[in-house]
């Protein structure tokens, strides 16, 4: 695998050490409205900054002389190999952040070696996405109020060789954006505001806005026309989503579709344990990014919990603010089997499309390699609670995003 090699990348991006570094190349780049949608939380966004300082509550120990020379990142999902505990997540609008978005992405964790899951709202056809990337592929799943619209997406998944289903349940209710509804002054409007920035941002319109806006592709065949793009779509998106999905849906889904099942947006153990015993495969722990619910629980606080009761029975896959190698390895050591990346990849995609990708990654496989080797680990499978302490103390210089 060419993760070191990649560590040295030449031109501006090595310049990047930290997804921090990214983040502010990507808000540079493209234009505010853009990147608050790929910023921003939920009303007062205290579920955002409760993502980044839960991480605080854990304390590294590491254990002293042990050859770490032929340490490895290699662990496996599913069955099969992956180059590191990490997984792209699902996230829409990507489109707007750089050209064929989506493309970009799954080609990066192709050619590094892990799972891509790509959104029911991406702005490429899961087709297109498989013919062009390859790789392991994940479909992500929003049951809407038309179920045969589900039924569909699962029949298409599995036509183009989706290994897994990842099904979100934490969106039934949307989210109050509220900067979302400040950037427009009437739906898929942009106010005068918004629209002047974006001639601030040559690169981004010459990229982007040139090839027109990009559509939700996946769903385009069942919005009506003129609801296709992602401006005009993301309006009629809350009124596709459906309030009333149950239990009773993820046993439909299991009947229908035959790969490996996940459950997203669990932060309850009775959560869990219901999905194991309707024949789930795995589950994400999850608040969204702290786009939903806000004053929600952040997921690495219930994963002990979690990982206690069913971590033998399910695969464990967390997200919601991971920055640092060393908090992928605080919840490698609390239980999970892998983190899902959103933000840390696409602040990537942002700064510089499939190379800003493969920075973001190479940058978190650094520091998840060198962490390993501080801690005296070989390997992830060696990383338990017992190179963790509980600490009530507080990070200094903490950066919230």
């Amino acid at each position: 695998m060419p993760w070191k090699r990649r560590l040295y990348a030449r031109g501006p991006l090595a310049r990047a050490l930290t997804i921090a570094d990214l983040r502010e190349r990507a808000r540079r780049r493209v234009p505010h409205f853009a990147f608050e949608y790929l910023e921003g939380g939920a009303e007062d966004e205290a579920t955002l900054r409760g993502n980044r300082s839960a991480f605080a509550h854990w304390r590294l120990v590491p254990r002293a002389l042990i050859d770490t020379s032929a340490r490895h990142t290699r662990t496996t999902l599913f069955g099969a190999s992956a180059a590191a505990p990490l997984v792209i997540g699902p996230t829409g609008f990507n489109g707007m952040l750089y050209p064929h978005g989506d493309v970009v992405l799954a080609r990066s964790a192709a050619r590094l070696g892990i799972p891509f899951t790509l959104s029911t709202f991406a702005t490429a056809r899961l087709e297109d996405v498989a013919r062009a990337a390859g790789g392991r592929l994940w479909l992500q799943l929003y049951v809407m109020k038309d179920r045969d619209i589900g039924r569909d997406l699962m029949r298409r998944a599995a036509a183009a060789g989706y290994e897994a289903l990842v099904f979100t349940t934490d969106a039934n209710v949307f989210g109050s954006r509220e900067w979302d509804q400040r950037n427009y002054r009437l739906p898929g409007r942009p106010t005068l505001r918004a629209a002047l920035d974006v001639l601030r941002h040559p690169r981004w319109l010459a990229g982007v806005a040139a090839r027109g806006l990009p559509h939700f592709r996946n769903i385009e065949p069942y919005l009506p026309p003129g609801a296709t793009s992602a401006l005009g779509g993301s309006t009629i998106i809350p009124q596709l989503l459906d309030a009333s999905i149950c239990w009773d849906d993820l046993a439909w889904m299991r009947e229908l579709w035959r790969g490996k099942l996940l459950i997203k947006g669990v932060l309850d153990v009775r959560d869990a344990e219901r999905a194991a015993a309707l024949g789930c495969d795995g589950i994400v722990l999850s608040n969204h990014g702290g786009r939903q619910l806000d004053y929600c629980v952040a997921p690495i606080e219930v994963l002990p919990a979690i990982a206690r009761a069913l971590g033998t029975r399910l695969t464990l896959i967390i997200d919601s603010g991971f920055r640092r190698g060393t908090e992928v390895v605080k919840a490698l050591a609390l239980g999970a089997h892998a983190v899902m990346l959103g933000r840390a990849t696409l602040y990537g995609l942002a700064a510089g499309g499939g190379p800003g990708v493969e920075r973001a990654l190479t940058i978190l496989h650094t520091e998840i390699d060198r962490v390993l080797g501080e801690l005296g680990c070989t390997s992830v499978a060696d990383l338990t609670a017992e190179h963790l302490r509980a600490s009530s103390a507080p990070e200094h210089g903490e950066q919230l995003r």
